[in-house]
């Protein structure tokens, strides 16, 4: 009877987390559906809607970049400000904010005039919902994967946690394919004219399911517990400063771990559409296709690496994926410049299978390097800052050097460089598979000085 009683007690639990998990993809796949969507439209379409063309193909797209980039400038505030409040008030509500306010965003911008009908105040406008949009997603990830962490076994955590990251690669399946079905039905005026609105427009309805799925989730009773704890502590703090003060090691490990990643993926997702468009003069058609089959392939392989950092740990995982993309742009774009459909391919697929073996086991690794109490503002503060130097940069950078240069070979160097600055920081990372949240918690050690880690 008790053998039976525990059956149906690990049952229920394995269904309750996968609620959590669903609800935590639902908002990630609505999330990353509209940030993946204005990438490709700032090759597609921004760099002919919104802004004037320059001397070159590059120049309008190179401005278009631009915007793109603000949304990563403003993704750190966001988790700052999503990570003071979610570690003050829950997970799960702050979630449903950052939900609602991307989704508005995105679809005010398929609303938004163009240059030849208001001049520079269409850009402006699109920088305006471009930083909301940033500043939402900044506070999105935090939460969505300490939502399933914090739910999640200790010995199983890499696997679980690395679903919310899975959603990222669907979410990009989504747009794609709304992208596809557009440009394979209209023509190349009218997808220019008011089709590519309609992708925008369609953000809406995967908001109000995403938000739907997030009513059926509570706040992990390991938060519920520390925040009962805290409200017995006057001089409780739940801030950024007060993450760096006591975690500085934690934060700066993050940020060099997320720092390759983070590059890898918009050379591979971002850039890549860029220069088969422009340098291999590749159909955008055949482009997105490409990119479907990668993603796909990319929502497979998340969960898998995840499991895998459950066995082997997350150290040797994530040293992998780095040394792995140090190499990618060396073969990668020579590939690209063959011009032969399954070649290309197969480049853009290693890429994201390369950056799956930092991705996937990123979620455990951050939730188990701070406590409960402010584990949504240090993910936070590691995972988005990095984002202003990383992947907001990576593209403007790589259509400078090809533009410059007239070659893939300072980009694949700029690749590597970042690839090193990540495998130090594996080096900081304490091997933590199987680690107990609860057990963390009691250890938190007193606050730590920045010229106490700088005499380190």
């Amino acid at each position: 009877m008790r053998v039976r009683n525990a059956a149906r007690a690990d049952d229920s639990g394995t269904r309750g987390l996968r609620t959590v998990v669903a609800a935590s993809m639902a908002g990630t796949v609505v999330e990353w559906y509209e940030f993946f969507l204005y990438g490709t439209a700032a090759t597609l379409v921004f760099s002919k809607v919104f802004f004037a063309k320059g001397g070159s193909d590059l120049d309008a797209v190179l401005d278009a970049f631009i915007t793109y980039a603000i949304g990563f400038a403003a993704r750190p505030i966001g988790g700052i400000v999503f990570g003071h409040f979610g570690d003050r008030y829950g997970r799960k509500s702050l979630l449903q904010v950052s939900l609602v306010l991307v989704g508005v965003s995105t679809f005010l911008m398929g609303c938004l005039p163009t240059y030849h009908q208001v001049g520079y105040l269409a850009p402006a406008l699109l920088v305006i919902l471009r930083f909301l949009q940033g500043f939402a997603v900044g506070g999105e990830w935090g939460g969505a994967v300490l939502l399933v962490a914090e739910h999640s076994p200790a010995r199983g955590r890499g696997f679980w946690a690395s679903w919310p990251q899975a959603g990222v690669p669907a979410g990009n399946m989504l747009a794609t394919v709304v992208l596809l079905v557009l440009t394979s039905t209209l023509s190349d005026a009218a997808f220019l004219a008011w089709g590519w609105r309609v992708a925008f427009w369609l953000s809406a309805v995967v908001v109000l399911i995403g938000y739907y799925v997030r009513t059926k989730v509570t706040d992990a009773p390991i938060f519920v517990a520390a925040q009962r704890d805290a409200e017995r502590i006057r001089d409780a703090s739940f801030s950024a400063l007060e993450v760096l003060r006591r975690y500085p090691r934690g934060v700066f490990t993050a940020m060099g771990l997320r720092f390759g990643e983070n590059i890898m993926y918009y050379l591979v997702v971002t850039f890549s559409i860029t220069y088969l468009k422009v340098h291999v003069k590749a159909d955008t058609k055949v482009i997105l296709w490409w990119l479907l089959a990668a993603h796909a392939v990319h929502f497979v392989v998340i969960p898998l690496v995840g499991r895998l950092s459950d066995r082997i740990g997350r150290r040797p995982v994530y040293l992998f994926g780095a040394l792995a993309t140090a190499t990618w742009g060396f073969f990668a774009f020579p590939m690209m410049n063959s011009g032969h459909k399954p070649v290309i391919m197969a480049a853009i697929i290693v890429g994201l299978v390369f950056h799956a073996f930092m991705y996937a086991p990123q979620p455990a690794i951050m939730a188990e390097m701070f406590p409960t109490r402010m584990r949504y503002s240090g993910v936070s503060l590691g995972y988005q800052v990095t984002s202003i130097v990383a992947g907001s940069l990576a593209p403007i950078i790589a259509v400078k050097l090809l533009d410059t240069y007239g070659t893939y070979v300072p980009i694949a160097w700029y690749l590597a460089g970042a690839a090193v600055v990540t495998l130090v920081a594996v080096g900081f990372v304490r091997e933590t598979r199987g680690a107990d949240l609860a057990a963390l918690d009691r250890i938190e050690p007193a606050p730590v000085e920045f010229t106490e880690v700088v005499a380190k």
